[in-house]
């Protein structure tokens, strides 16, 4: 199946070649044609699998269709996401694709962590919002942007989108929005909080679940677990970036103030590192995953959240200094290697603490990682 059987027109399908996609992911396939008859869609696909494409190239579709003009300050469709970094990506998403649209579809990405006011200006004449909640709320609350008008809400990355998290500034968003309207909810995972609130969010939907592409993602990346005592990790994450030479690896930890901890000692070691999370300014994660991207910065550590923003196509290992709390996690951390068909590298550094749950990772995932005894590599000087 190619791009051109979708429905899309051949505004999208010349943005589509330039990027060189050759034909449509399994998500995409499905996905698109629903979209653009106004089906709502609940969508379930591994990281990396298109995903964003799957309702960026129906909305602009859509929009680019309609004759009568919108309301100033109106939107038409909103994109929610969890982070500023998944909200710039998104955004761009957007105006690649929609280069060679005849209709210029005018796309904002808006998000805290910078000053409100160029925002507010910029939301002149926009058709597509892309969101995190907080900073949707305050535009909205100093009348620069209106939901009235709303045809199509998405919420990407659905699974952090409805946890309890965001759950106050999510209603308050969604009280605002018109009842009649297209709702599109994409996840890399299934959870519980998806399937209650999917009867209440979306009416009749195509549930799509790509289920079949996660072994197949799985298989494509070597996963390596090192036993090792929990004061002996720093050293041995030095050691493995240092004897093998890895010039770029993304690092996750469960918690900001670990995530500045490992900074401070790999940078003290000679090792070219920043960390990137909800504390640090928006310039400063903006800059250092920019950096990263370019293969400028040779270690991002990075927790949970801040990487849902975080999309390399051929990223060549991930290390978990910690591991998640849940198995979907991890895999979720994984699968930032080993994608476009191409292998990767995952570590894990397991505390005698961590072991058990570690093997619960594993039996879910039903992968089993070469397992190395990390207490006897000599990390002397490391």
């Amino acid at each position: 199946m190619s791009f051109s059987s979708l429905g899309l027109s051949s505004a999208l399908l010349k943005a589509i070649a330039e990027l060189k996609l050759a034909s449509p992911y399994p998500i995409q396939k499905e996905a698109i044609p629903a979209i653009l008859t106004g089906q709502d869609v609940l969508g379930i696909a591994k990281t990396g699998s298109g995903k964003t494409a799957s309702f960026v190239l129906p909305i602009l579709e859509i929009l680019q269709k309609q004759t009568l003009p919108a309301k100033n300050r109106h939107v038409k469709a909103l994109v929610m996401v969890p982070t500023r970094e998944l909200a710039d990506q998104v955004h761009a998403s957007f105006v690649t694709l929609g280069q060679y649209l005849p209709m210029k579809m005018k796309s904002l990405a808006v998000y805290g962590g910078v000053s409100i006011n160029p925002q507010m200006m910029d939301l002149q004449g926009v058709d597509i919002l892309v969101a995190t909640p907080g900073r949707l709320l305050e535009l909205i609350g100093s009348n620069a942007t209106s939901l009235s008008a709303v045809q199509v809400l998405v919420l990407d990355e659905a699974d952090k989108m409805l946890n309890p998290g965001f759950k106050e500034e999510m209603t308050k968003v969604l009280e605002r929005l018109p009842a009649k309207r297209q709702t599109l909810l994409f996840s890399a995972t299934l959870s519980s909080d998806l399937s209650t609130l999917q009867m209440h969010l979306l009416r009749n939907p195509l549930v799509i679940k790509v289920e079949e592409e996660e072994g197949t993602n799985l298989d494509l990346i070597r996963q390596t677990a090192y036993m090792i005592a929990e004061e002996k990790k720093g050293p041995l994450l030095r050691y493995i970036i240092k004897q093998n030479d890895l010039q770029q690896v993304l690092v996750f930890t469960s918690s900001v103030h670990r995530a500045d901890a490992v900074v401070f000692k790999l940078k003290a070691n000679g090792i070219d590192a920043e960390a990137i999370h909800s504390k640090k300014s928006q310039g400063k994660r903006t800059s250092a995953l920019r950096q990263f991207k370019a293969g400028e910065l040779r270690v991002l550590v990075a927790t949970d959240l801040m990487a849902r923003g975080i999309d390399i196509q051929f990223l060549p290992c991930v290390i978990n200094y910690e591991l998640p709390r849940s198995p979907k996690d991890y895999v979720h951390r994984i699968g930032r290697t080993g994608r476009a068909e191409s292998p990767g590298k995952a570590i894990a550094l397991v505390s005698p603490e961590e072991q058990h749950h570690f093997k619960v990772i594993q039996k879910k995932m039903g992968k089993i990682a070469t397992q190395v005894d990390g207490d006897a590599i000599d990390l002397q000087g490391y």
